[in-house]
């Protein structure tokens, strides 16, 4: 797939065009995830409302009956549920990588075997973060790995 990117003036719309013979599971999956690009939810800083982009978050982990959102180098509490902030991050390429912790894909600088069949997965803040055994074989289908 040809991928081409102009670069417009400030008071032009920014758009994005796909061309295509058939609009395909890849093609929906690609407009999926441009729309959603904008899309924010509300995290707590000590008790003040931040707009966070889920672009910027690199993982999300539930700890204690409370949910944080970690970004590049700051941590915010959400009040949703894990399961619902996952359901929200679907087509943004967002993984349950254990059962308390669901991790950004666009966020991760590489991936590699550990002991005991888990991955570990290196951020690009430098993070690093296990991948359970159980949620393995679908991490290799996610990136083209195939079958565990």
């Amino acid at each position: 797939m040809k991928v081409s990117v102009q670069e417009i003036e400030q008071n032009r719309s920014e758009q994005v065009v796909i061309q295509c013979y058939r609009i395909t599971d890849k093609v929906n999956s690609i407009i999926s995830f441009i729309k959603s690009t904008d899309t924010s939810l509300v995290g707590y800083e000590n008790e003040k409302m931040v707009e966070l982009f889920l672009t910027e978050i690199f993982y999300v982990e539930a700890v204690d009956n409370r949910v944080f959102a970690y970004t590049e180098n700051k941590t915010y509490q959400l009040r949703v549920k894990l399961y619902e902030f996952e359901e929200t991050s679907k087509f943004m390429r967002f993984f349950r990588c254990s059962k308390s912790m669901v991790i950004n894909l666009m966020k991760v600088d590489s991936v590699y075997p550990i002991f005991n069949g888990r991955f570990s997965a290196k951020l690009f803040n430098g993070e690093e973060i296990i991948i359970s055994r159980r949620y393995v074989s679908e991490l290799k289908n996610l990136l083209g790995g195939g079958e565990a």
